[in-house]
């Protein structure tokens, strides 16, 4: 797998390992980490499996983050702050000229099933870590989107333009009323949640922002596809009690921000990586809860 691995990510890879000596390890590794397996290649970043007495993960930028809006520096101290309260696996290395990252590596359990309350306790648990500059600004983030797809020379259709204006309009009615805006994940999907020696952690942080709470919620209610139940039963957990009106709709607001934001995304990238049948799928999704009403 290895090969796969375009040549200048090898080097910073090779370069990454190079400053091993400098790592924050616990215990301290005594030797150079041999590479096990590339973990994830693809557009966005690229991990690999290390090892040097115990196992580590190096992630590499595959693109410049500020293309979609991220701060590595947020995101960096947002690890170490999320370690010490034990939600993340420990952050050893950061070289921001190499693009790389490199943490301890979690062993999954076997068993991955979704618990919603143990997700409403990660979520109460982040939304409680110190705050930092950087902010989540949902409007920012679909013009640098949109931007980028306009680059790729793709155009929206009509209709994702008016769904674009719908979203718009959202936005502006939530910020008549914002709310709280604590640090926020703002990605924490299935896929960045592992149980570990049977503890659900919190992994893969670079979208990490100030954000809304509920937008955070709406990552997973949408992302993850909850069902109606599953869905009560995060709210319930994470309030402590049934949400009210006002909760209900910002929640809606915020997933119809989210899934309009993950088309851009899609639809934004230089080399496709989801089908048409698969995009006309989140499509509908989109689709579906812009006709639901607000009340």
């Amino acid at each position: 797998m290895l090969q796969s691995l375009p040549k200048h990510i090898r080097l910073k890879l090779d370069q990454t390992i190079a400053q091993w000596p400098q790592w924050n390890c616990e215990p301290v590794v005594t030797r150079e980490p041999t590479i096990v397996k590339v973990l994830t290649s693809g557009i966005s970043n690229f991990s690999i499996l290390v090892e040097s007495e115990q196992h580590f993960v190096i992630r590499i930028d595959g693109f410049k983050p500020s293309t979609f809006g991220l701060c590595r520096q947020t995101e960096w101290r947002t690890l170490q702050d999320a370690h010490n309260m034990g939600l993340t696996p420990r952050p050893c290395y950061f070289n921001p000229d190499l693009g790389s990252l490199v943490c301890d590596y979690l062993s999954p359990d076997v068993d991955q099933e979704l618990e919603v309350t143990e997700v409403a306790r990660l979520l109460h648990k982040i939304h409680r870590l110190p705050p930092r500059h950087h902010r989540l600004k949902l409007a920012d983030r679909n013009r640098l989107y949109a931007k980028q797809m306009k680059l790729q020379g793709r155009s929206p259709s009509k209709v994702f333009q008016q769904y674009g204006e719908k979203v718009s309009a959202m936005l502006n009615d939530i910020a008549k009323h914002p709310g709280e805006t604590v640090l926020c994940h703002n990605d924490l999907l299935r896929a960045n949640r592992i149980y570990s020696a049977g503890k659900l952690w919190a992994i893969d942080w670079e979208y990490c922002a100030m954000a809304s709470p509920w937008y955070d919620i709406a990552v997973i209610v949408n992302g993850d596809a909850l069902t109606d139940h599953e869905t009560e039963a995060l709210l319930f957990a994470y309030l402590g009690r049934t949400p009210n009106d006002w909760e209900r709709v910002t929640l809606h607001r915020y997933g119809c921000a989210y899934r309009y934001l993950e088309l851009l995304y899609y639809k934004s990238l230089e080399k496709p990586i989801l089908d048409a049948l698969a995009l006309e799928k989140k499509f509908a999704a989109l689709e579906a809860m812009l006709e639901l009403p607000l009340n």
